[in-house]
């Protein structure tokens, strides 16, 4: 029997999920890069890691590490020379939390952000973000300044806190609400990239809300919340890149390794 394959910790949920040539490429099969895959070329060609400083990054081993970014390599040599569509999607992975056990970079903002805010929901507990602007539901997720952070026990809300995002781009939004412990979030409108974020983040998605926050989060308490199972933003072109590739990547938490597809 084959060994079973190791999950690749991902620090960040690709921000652009598509790649289109000028010409025609729409008319063309696509090139698919996992995830794991793209987080090699993000750590060693962009932020300048060496093999061995990205294999201990990944949690995985080096030998593994070269044979995943040397497909890396030849898929987006295929794409360039023979100008087809490249597409990111699937692969064995889980998405870092910013928990020091599993986060090993002092400067992550998914670490500072769950070092802010400690405060532990119980067993028990639901945990819901709402984007968050004035008192009600901002209605562009990848625009959000601001969530409302629900604590829900037994249909209850017992806290909340008002979180600011600092001016995080749409890419990483959902690691925000991984950090913070978030296990739903209620919406307005929001593409298929950041669902696609969600998913592999083990959050579950309320959209197309409207109104106010707090009788949203009450409403979702008392099980009555009314939402859009098939909601999609059209506040964003295709200029935007994330908000128009749905990706499917089942729900889980840091435990579970997103495979294959």
């Amino acid at each position: 029997m084959p060994r079973p394959t190791k999950c690749r910790k991902v620090c960040h949920f690709p921000q652009v999920l598509e790649f289109l040539p000028f010409q025609a490429g729409e008319q063309k099969a696509p090139i698919i890069l996992t995830v794991d895959e793209y987080e090699t070329i993000r750590l060693i060609d962009k932020e300048g890691l060496s093999q061995e400083q990205c294999c201990e990054f990944m949690q995985i081993a080096r030998t593994t590490v070269q044979r995943i970014y040397e497909n890396a390599r030849k898929k987006l040599a295929a794409a360039l020379v023979d100008g087809l569509p490249l597409r990111i999607e699937g692969g064995d992975f889980w998405l870092c939390d910013g928990q020091a056990t599993h986060c090993g970079y002092d400067r992550c903002f998914k670490r500072q952000y769950h070092q802010k805010y400690k405060h532990q929901k119980g067993e028990l507990a639901m945990r819901v973000a709402v984007t968050y602007e004035n008192g009600q539901i901002f209605q562009h997720f990848g625009h959000t300044e601001q969530f409302k952070i629900y604590d829900i026990t037994d249909g209850a809300i017992t806290s909340s806190e008002v979180v600011d995002t600092n001016g995080s781009g749409h890419g990483a939004l959902a690691g925000i609400l991984s950090a913070l412990q978030v296990d739903t979030l209620i919406c307005g409108g929001i593409g298929g990239g950041a669902q696609a974020a969600l998913a592999a983040a083990g959050i579950k998605l309320y959209g197309g809300v409207s109104g106010e926050a707090d009788k949203a989060a009450e409403a979702l308490a008392a099980g009555i919340l009314e939402f859009n199972p098939n909601i999609q933003c059209s506040h964003h072109d295709h200029h935007h890149g994330q908000e128009h590739t749905c990706g499917d990547h089942g729900c889980g938490d840091h435990n579970h390794c997103h495979g294959h597809h």
